[in-house]
């Protein structure tokens, strides 16, 4: 991604395009975070699509609609943060109202605010501060209370970045357990990034 960054805050317009459309588009967006320690930021370089109640693996499969679920109820472009092994991890709200559907923002590129990200992560190597979901929002600082906000205006929010060159796409990741779903091909990442999840599976 050699081209020159565009730091404009993404208009809830993009958001609304279909769900694995945005999946894509959203690859080499610049996710951004304000705190009261300063800014944080990375180019997004894998995410995965949950495609709402036909998909088993969707936290809204069956239309569950729950107090963790309700965001995902909601106008695309809002922030769906929930916590998995005691890891925030962050999602893209997609699909329409009454259409919950999301993207799972997986994997970033640092950007700025880099020694921030490294004393909270905790380790010397740039590759491993942010390549799994989990990573990069302590890493970035995003948080449960960014819940139910929207991704076009701070503290959390996605500019339009770079475009990536190639983009690459397989099965998603640590899914195993959701039959025929777990094959589909709704992960994309930006093709021979070094910061993409280390749990890469085939494809």
């Amino acid at each position: 991604m050699a081209n020159k960054t565009n730091h404009s805050i993404l208009p809830v317009d993009f958001y609304e395009q279909p769900t694995l459309e945005l999946a894509k588009s959203l690859l080499g967006c610049l996710l951004v975070k304000k705190t009261a320690d300063g800014t944080a930021s990375g180019f997004i370089v894998e995410t995965e699509a949950y495609m709402g109640p036909l998909d088993r693996a969707a936290h809204s499969f069956g239309n569950r609609r729950t107090k963790r679920t309700e965001v995902m109820y909601g106008m695309s472009g809002l922030i769906y943060t929930y916590v998995m092994h005691t890891h925030t991890l962050v999602n893209v709200v997609s699909g329409g109202v009454d259409n919950p559907e999301a993207v799972l923002i997986r994997a970033v590129e640092p950007y700025s605010g880099l020694e921030l990200m490294q004393e909270r992560r905790g380790i010397a190597d740039i590759r491993k501060w942010t390549d799994g979901p989990g990573k990069l929002t302590k890493a970035l600082g995003i948080t449960m209370e960014d819940y139910g906000q929207s991704f076009t205006a701070p503290p959390l929010y996605l500019a339009a970045g770079k475009q990536p060159e190639h983009i690459s796409s397989g099965p998603r990741i640590g899914i195993d357990n959701t039959g025929e779903a777990k094959d589909y091909p709704w992960r994309f990442w930006v093709t021979g990034s070094p910061y993409i999840s280390r749990t890469k599976k085939k494809g």
